[in-house]
């Protein structure tokens, strides 16, 4: 499954925390957010909760996988 686009862009919004969990899971690039107040997800290992995750209109955008 394609979980971001080319530009780095997760595919399936700012909710889809199953989603985002299982993006993480194997992320060679996964570091989590150190910032309580920036976690969304329960699921501590989860796209929505790592550092390298930036916010955009209609979802959010993951910076390793777009500096790739």
């Amino acid at each position: 499954m394609q979980y971001f686009n080319r530009s780095g862009e997760f595919n399936f919004g700012k909710s889809d925390f199953l989603k985002g969990a299982i993006a993480a899971k194997d992320c060679q690039f996964f570091e989590h957010d150190n910032d309580e107040e920036e976690e969304i997800s329960d699921t501590e290992r989860s796209c929505y909760n790592c550092l390298f995750r930036r916010w955009t209109a209609d979802s959010f955008q993951c910076v390793k996988i777009k500096d790739k």
